[in-house]
């Protein structure tokens, strides 16, 4: 009985590696991003002589938005990794990020919302420069983005006060 039950708690253990074609996945989005991001810093780079003073803003917005994602993409995948499949054997790397092994699953909740909240953020003021120029965008459509931002930041304040009082309460699971 005992070799069974070493046996399932092995074919247990070794399943987190199901979870590493994921992580592939988004090494792969990111590079989806990345062609974005060229397209519209092209774009920028090439009609920045015809552009208004909106639409500059309005395409350096896309690529903050673009960077701010790739920032959590990366996170996501280092962390994410680490922490359900496998460490990372970097420990003596000169470029290893100072963040790495230290954002616990715990502080990825607090920095994947602090990133979606910062790229609802952006969205709305993109939305809010475009009200002058595009017709399409509604009165609805402005409040169903502010609704939304706003619960993305009250998300945010209360995975943060849980991260607080649970680091406070000493368990940081």
């Amino acid at each position: 009985m005992k070799k069974i039950e070493h046996i399932v708690e092995a074919g247990i253990f070794n399943s987190r590696w199901v979870l590493a074609p994921f992580f592939i996945g988004l090494i792969c989005s990111i590079f989806v991003l990345l062609s974005g991001f060229a397209r519209e810093l092209w774009h920028l780079l090439t009609h920045f002589k015809t552009l208004s003073e909106t639409d500059t803003i309005l395409g350096i917005l896309a690529l903050v938005d673009m960077t701010l994602l790739a920032n959590l993409l990366i996170i996501i995948i280092f962390s994410g990794y680490e922490s359900f499949v496998s460490k990372l054997d970097i420990s003596n790397h000169e470029d290893k990020p100072g963040w790495m092994g230290k954002v616990g699953f715990s502080t990825l909740k607090v920095k994947l919302i602090s990133s979606i909240v910062a790229i609802s953020g952006i969205d709305l003021l993109r939305t809010y420069m475009q009200l002058d120029n595009d017709s399409t965008i509604s009165l609805e459509i402005v409040q169903w983005k502010l609704f939304i931002h706003g619960v993305f930041v009250i998300s945010g304040l209360l995975f943060s006060v849980m991260d607080y009082l649970t680091s406070k309460s000493g368990n940081n699971h």
